[in-house]
């Protein structure tokens, strides 16, 4: 889904299996030593979200609502990638919340502002694709009631 915005790119573009297993095994060596550092869960849920693996996106989104939680100097960097993670999911309502909340305390944010850009085409394309699923299931009732109207006359 290529776009014009100059500050979208982490939407587009993804970590490598190879990047986002460096960023797991800090995380999990940390985790076995039973401390782990917000930066390092910082970074590995950073790595999750730009994955385009939808299971890796939730687990980061929840690694980042957790420092979002209970590390609120880290609340800023966390509102732009929740909002992003949100986005990749498909999650446009809570994608605009955070990315909302992100652009009330940084108005200027290319980066929120682009990615206000790319939700709100999200929203256009799924009340697009709801258009046309209403569409096809009004236009499968309608030959349905024909067919029962025309074997009902021929009786």
């Amino acid at each position: 889904m290529p776009t014009d915005l100059p500050y979208a790119a982490d939407a587009e573009v993804s970590l490598s299996y190879d990047e986002i297993e460096v960023l797991r095994l800090q995380y999990e060596k940390e985790l076995a030593q039973s401390h782990i550092t917000v930066q390092t869960k910082f970074n590995y849920a950073w790595g999750l979200v730009k994955s385009p693996v939808r299971e890796h996106q939730v687990e980061g989104v929840r690694l980042l609502q957790e420092i979002y939680r209970t590390e609120p100097s880290r609340r800023r960097e966390c509102l732009y990638y929740l909002a992003l993670g949100y986005y990749k999911m498909g999650n446009f309502t809570d994608a605009r919340s955070f990315n909302d909340l992100l652009l009330s305390r940084e108005p200027t944010n290319l980066q929120a502002q682009s990615l206000a850009s790319l939700i709100d085409k999200g929203v256009a394309r799924e009340g697009y694709v709801g258009m046309a699923l209403a569409g096809g299931v009004a236009a499968v009732g309608t030959l349905l009631i024909a067919g029962l109207i025309r074997r009902a006359t021929r009786k």
